[in-house]
């Protein structure tokens, strides 16, 4: 926070505890007893606060200057006792970590094959899987509309134990070029008709026939001549017709038309190697 705004709020809320104070018991004192108000017999009279009130309500700015000066809360001081929510998130995330990592430091020097086959570590991937990896993929892997299903036998950077612990370690990114502008209208959609033929998938088979040669144009760099393909580029095969984000015409279509731009962030600074190589392990043995 800014100088200039750290003591706004400095100012602000002191100036507002001392006029609450000052208020308090400025009106502490009683005029003459009868306001002069009455209604249907019932008279309004002017009696001092409760005892007990007035110091219950004094006793609450006192609490509350107290609170300020070890927690946190006057702009940019941070309190005699240094307390911050990262600090105790912090804290407790290493707690969690020393509490755990003899159970880590095991199921991660076991082999891949038997890892896949330790029930409890099985157990553990799948609370670290929903930790991590269940915003984007689903708490039961399916995948969403841009995210991949883990569950099935289709990977778009390989699906060997390997390059599912590189995708985790280091994230992936996606970079399909949008091809409106280098196709037009009719460009694209004939495209999108070839790739619907070689997915097996309907089609027009008059504009997949003319949008044969335009993928090899525009595509075959990536996907190769036969559509299947580069799990080293991340170009997905697209005869098999599993694409995540969509399988109709128009989605296929849209994907041509305006590229797409997929990030897998990397864990690698996020997660310890013990439990990212557990994950890779529980991702792995879904697809199995």
């Amino acid at each position: 926070m800014a100088d200039s705004w750290h003591w706004f709020v400095v100012i602000i809320t002191l100036l507002s505890l001392a006029f609450f104070l000052w208020f308090l018991f400025a009106n502490r004192q009683a005029g003459d007893g009868d306001t002069g108000h009455s209604w249907d017999g019932i008279e309004e009279l002017d009696n001092p606060l409760p005892a007990w009130w007035v110091g219950m309500f004094a006793a609450s700015i006192v609490f509350t200057i107290a609170y300020l000066v070890i927690f946190p809360g006057l702009g940019n001081f941070s309190g005699v006792a240094g307390w911050s929510s990262a600090g105790e998130h912090d804290g407790r995330a290493a707690a969690h970590e020393a509490r755990f990592a003899d159970l880590y430091a095991h199921l991660a020097s076991l082999e891949p094959e038997a890892l896949a086959n330790d029930k409890v570590g099985m157990q553990v991937g799948r609370r670290l899987y929903i930790n991590n990896c269940a915003t984007c993929h689903g708490i039961n892997a399916g995948g969403t509309p841009g995210f991949p299903n883990l569950r099935d036998d289709h990977w778009i950077w390989g699906g060997e134990f390997q390059n599912i612990q590189t995708s985790i370690d280091q994230g992936r990114q996606a970079a399909m070029p949008p091809w409106g502008p280098a196709l037009g209208n009719d460009g694209v959609t004939n495209v999108a008709n070839f790739v619907m033929k070689l997915a097996d998938k309907q089609h027009d088979a008059e504009r997949a026939e003319a949008g044969e040669s335009q993928y090899r144009t525009f595509c075959v760099s990536c996907h190769g001549l036969e559509g299947k393909g580069n799990p080293i580029l991340g170009a997905p095969d697209i005869t098999t017709g599993i694409w995540i984000y969509g399988t109709d015409l128009e989605d296929v279509a849209e994907t041509i038309r305006s590229g797409r731009q997929g990030v897998m962030p990397a864990f690698k600074d996020l997660i310890n190697a013990e439990q990212r190589k557990i994950i890779a392990t529980y991702v792995k043995s879904l697809s199995q």
